[in-house]
């Protein structure tokens, strides 16, 4: 029985084509059941971020296998395969151990040492286990690879300076504004980004925080513990204008914000700048927001240039990093070669 993993990046694919082949968190039973009926496919998961989406599966027949992914997520997502395939890689025996390694150990984040890959790998497998897709092998290989990150994490220092991308996003506003002190920020979702990004935010000097969300219980409890104030989210055009950085973060699968939106809230503003952030994979804010003038909009792809500058300090903890994995492979192939 051989592991594979297929799937794709932010190493490999901008965010328009990891938008289109993303899982919907709430809607994994579908696609995880179909996964385990593909011809030789016994045990599936699914890891679906803002930043990768790559299925891990055995299978008898590497080839085979590694080529019904492949195609089972272009078809999934209604994506020509001569389109999709470009952008995928693929991975097999020892090579796909060290790569899942890798990734739960945060060594192939966009920030290298984050740790909010680590939780969501454990979301991935806990759909897979509550959906019977996972079985002996990949139930063993994942708790490995939750082993793994932890010694990464307690014997070398790679989270020490780790930053998340929300504090990039704080990096960033920094160049557009100078000072923070007297700008408001908007949290458009209240999720664990979003909650990573008011901390962040406030403990730069920024004045004050409005949360929005769907739920509205939900931003009243984030804007609770900031201090901050909560928005109805059928109000958020109302209270746009006040806020000089927005952060958006949601579930949403279409645009929130357009640029006829924004163009009404920065003639409101006396074309004062407006800083958004689009974190959200489906993006919430439509690009051409970005063509208005005195409005500056992120996505994730961009706040690569702000982490780049933070790779180099890591290279050694990373090299520490390497060589734990190298020998946990050691281990667990000798398990699955038995």
């Amino acid at each position: 029985m051989n592991i594979v993993v297929v799937g794709l990046s932010h190493k490999t694919a901008s965010v328009d084509i990891r938008e289109k082949v993303a899982f919907a968190p709430n809607h994994m039973e579908k696609p995880l059941r179909e996964l385990v009926s593909l011809p030789d496919i016994t045990e599936a998961v699914i890891v679906s971020t803002c930043n990768r989406v790559e299925l891990y599966a055995t299978t008898h027949d590497v080839a085979g296998g590694m080529a019904r992914l492949k195609r089972f997520v272009a078809d999934y997502h209604s994506i020509p395969l001569e389109t999709l395939d470009p952008h995928l890689y693929g991975h097999y025996g020892e090579a796909a151990i060290r790569h899942v390694f890798r990734v739960a150990s945060s060594l192939d984040s966009m920030i290298v040492g984050e740790p909010q890959i680590l939780g969501q790998i454990k979301t991935s497998y806990g759909y897979a286990a509550e959906f019977k897709s996972s079985g002996i092998i990949l139930n063993r290989f994942l708790h490995k690879a939750f082993s793994v990150a932890k010694r990464v994490r307690t014997e070398t220092k790679i989270a020490s300076s780790a930053v998340s991308v929300s504090f990039a996003a704080v990096e960033l506003a920094k160049k557009i504004f100078g000072e923070l002190s007297d700008k408001t920020v908007m949290l458009i979702g209240a999720g664990e980004m979003c909650e990573l990004a008011a901390k962040h935010f406030l403990n730069n000097g920024a004045r004050g925080v409005m949360v929005t969300n769907r739920t509205y219980e939900r931003a009243v409890r984030l804007a609770e513990e900031f201090d901050g104030q909560a928005v109805n989210f059928d109000d958020l055009f109302d209270h746009l204008h006040k806020a000089d950085i927005i952060l958006s973060s949601t579930g949403a699968t279409h645009f929130i914000i357009g640029p006829k939106d924004v163009d009404e809230v920065i003639r409101r503003r006396r074309q004062k700048p407006m800083f958004f952030i689009d974190i959200a994979v489906p993006r919430d804010i439509d690009p051409k927001v970005n063509d208005l003038e005195n409005v500056y909009l992120y996505d994730m792809d961009d706040l690569q240039g702000v982490i780049a500058s933070n790779l180099e300090q890591r290279g050694k903890e990373s090299e520490k990093a390497e060589q734990i994995i190298d020998q946990e492979i050691g281990h667990f192939f000798k398990w699955l070669s038995s």
